[in-house]
């Protein structure tokens, strides 16, 4: 069986990939709420995926099971789905095709897993691939989203206005697919939203958001995401209604706004590392279950 499962090829021009993995890469599920968003959007249509059999440890990522009307129980297995979509002219008056990519991250065979990615991307003669991610940081939910975005590509990153990447260090599947595209000779940029670390177990739509303006930006494309505007307002409000019940909470809270605000490292303001690990530890106990 071919691990890639084409339901249909649509007709596309050199199209852009713009992907993102639910897991370790994306915090706050901001990354995948981006990409679900612009699929909406844009009204992309699923055309293929990537079969989960040799690419996933079911007993990490498991297999769900699903009623339909009340009676029918369906099993549900993780995968990956590519979906299509054509963007409506922007302001240079062009209309651009997009390959979106979403899924879970996968545990095992990864550069497999990328080069089936990589072939789909070849087959199209793609202009370039977009990865979005996530990560937890030291800044205030009171603030706005901190993106950046990079390249290993020198050029790509002066052309695009990007940083040109020098991160060492662990990775995960966006690292990895990054590193593959470059390696293939398709340009590859990655942007990442900065997510505050002490809501980490709570979807963050506001870093969702920026992404996707980013990303629109990127690309060229208007969109006008008023839902994820109104769930960044609710996300801020219910946020800063737990920090006020905790006054410690709310003391690092400020803090880091404090930080954010000068521009200055929060780790200078805060003192002692091991005092805030403890405040942070005792806050995400008492609220974990909220």
């Amino acid at each position: 069986m071919e691990a890639l499962r084409w339901e249909r090829r649509p007709t596309l021009e050199r199209p852009l990939f713009v992907v993102a993995f639910e897991g370790w890469n994306d915090a706050g599920d901001a990354a995948s709420l981006a990409v679900t968003y612009l699929a909406q959007a844009w009204d992309a249509e699923r055309f293929a995926s990537i079969d989960p059999e040799e690419f996933y440890d079911f007993t990490e990522t498991r297999p769900q099971v699903r009623m339909i009307d009340g009676e029918t129980r369906e099993l549900e297995w993780p995968e990956v789905e590519l979906l299509a979509a054509t963007i409506p002219a922007g302001a240079d008056g062009a209309s651009r095709d997009v390959i979106l990519v979403r899924g879970v991250e996968p545990q095992l065979r990864w550069r497999t897993f990328c080069g089936l990615l990589v072939e789909v991307a070849r087959s199209y003669d793609a202009e370039m691939a977009l990865i979005l991610g996530a990560l937890l940081a030291d800044v205030p939910h009171t603030r706005p989203v901190r993106v950046s975005g990079s390249a290993d590509d020198a050029a790509l990153a002066a052309r695009l206005g990007l940083l040109q990447s020098t991160y060492e260090g662990p990775t995960g599947i966006v690292g990895v697919l990054h590193h593959a595209f470059t390696e293939a000779g398709i340009p590859a940029a990655s942007f990442w939203a900065a997510v505050p670390h002490y809501v980490h177990q709570v979807p963050s739509p506001k870093a969702a958001l920026a992404l996707v303006e980013r990303s629109a930006s990127l690309i060229g494309a208007s969109v006008n995401p008023l839902e994820l505007r109104v769930a960044a307002e609710e996300y801020v409000r219910q946020v800063s209604e737990r920090v006020a019940d905790d006054d410690d909470a709310a003391a690092y809270v400020a803090q880091l706004e404090e930080a954010a605000d000068s521009e200055r490292d929060p780790l200078e303001l805060l003192g002692d590392p091991d005092r805030l690990a403890e405040e942070v530890e005792r806050f995400l106990r008492r609220h974990r279950d909220g």
